[in-house]
């Protein structure tokens, strides 16, 4: 595999052989650095965890009792040969970058991460670097999202048709990260917004860690389409069309993904609405941050690995693909189950 001084690339994860730890490792290992808690790059079996505030608060309900450090923003910890500090990646609430130095030189590697403010997470920061590994889920020129004003007025816009004639809207959202950013951008002068259990007990971690959101109402057996006419619903891409949603009669269904940008998943996904959002950085967002870090060689990870690595390659990148075990939104796309 692709290594340098810093880190390699190995079956268990990123690797730093001067500080023998582990970036987002997919195998049991003695000490994981995270970069955020969503499942494909928090996994249990770790020794020891490292990660921000919020992100350990999320990755402790998720995963129960875990031997855990927290780490705030831009403060340098030395581990073995290594000086490590996390950076705002602004993927979701307290998702980072680790920024990794051994003996001078620096790489950095992303997770996932948006360069677009959007409210809710911490804003993105370019991290300057020899090397950088950057994530490429919408690696190609097609994908390239719409400013966040205008996706807020969007869903509040199909949120009010359909309470005025009279139906519920039960919008599908990954119930960490981007559940809460759609949450916060949702007018309650509609009506009521109720949440899937998943959601809810995300959103309360992430109220208990100082962000501020509308209030909710957790779907509990009463709690329906005939107690609360015109409310929104958030849920899990999974709840869509399933058992627990009927609950709500004929109700319009909406899906939040960056793949809703591709017409036939939109039409194979059946819902009545697609909202072009995502957490991850689009083709400019990739390009910018790229640049941003001043790095020479680039690895790119899961997602249009292939396209964008040529792509970086032509204009003068040092360029290679790094396998991962990582998801990115892939369970949102083509020939795949969304799943929470």
């Amino acid at each position: 595999m692709a290594q340098g001084p810093v880190l390699c690339f190995t079956d268990r994860g990123i690797h730093c052989p001067a500080g023998d730890f582990h970036i987002d490792p997919w195998r049991p290992v003695d000490r994981a650095i995270v970069t955020h808690a969503h499942s494909d790059h928090a996994r249990a079996g770790m020794g020891h965890y490292l990660a921000t505030p919020r992100t350990l608060a999320a990755m402790r309900h998720r995963l129960g009792p875990i031997r855990a450090q927290a780490l705030e923003f831009g403060v340098p910890l030395r581990i073995g040969g290594a000086t490590v500090s996390l950076h705002p990646a602004g993927h979701v609430p307290g998702s980072a970058q680790v920024r990794v130095e051994v003996a001078g030189e620096v790489w950095a590697a992303s997770g996932d991460y948006k360069t677009v403010p959007d409210g809710l997470s911490e804003p993105f920061e370019p991290v300057r670097c020899h090397a950088f590994i950057s994530e490429c889920t919408f690696g190609l020129p097609v994908f390239r999202w719409r400013p966040e004003a205008e996706i807020r007025a969007e869903v509040n816009r199909w949120w009010a048709q359909n309470a005025a004639g009279g139906r519920a809207s039960v919008l599908g959202a990954y119930s960490l990260g981007k559940a809460q950013r759609l949450l916060a951008g949702l007018d309650p002068g509609i009506g009521p917004i109720l949440t899937h259990g998943a959601v809810e007990e995300m959103t309360a971690i992430l109220r208990a860690g100082g962000l501020a959101l509308p209030p909710t109402l957790r779907v509990v057996p009463g709690v329906d389409g005939r107690s609360h006419p015109g409310a929104l619903v958030l849920a899990p891409p999974s709840a869509l069309g399933s058992p627990w949603a009927r609950r709500f009669g004929a109700a319009s269904e909406g899906f939040a993904s960056g793949w809703m940008r591709l017409r036939g998943i939109r039409r194979r996904r059946s819902v009545d609405r697609g909202f072009v959002i995502s957490d991850h950085a689009d083709w400019d967002g990739l390009n910018l941050a790229i640049r941003e870090t001043g790095a020479e060689r680039v690895f790119v990870t899961h997602g249009y690995t292939a396209p964008f690595r040529r792509w970086l390659a032509e204009q003068g990148y040092d360029a290679a693909i790094a396998a991962t075990d990582w998801q990115g939104e892939e369970s949102e796309a083509p020939g795949a189950e969304a799943a929470e």
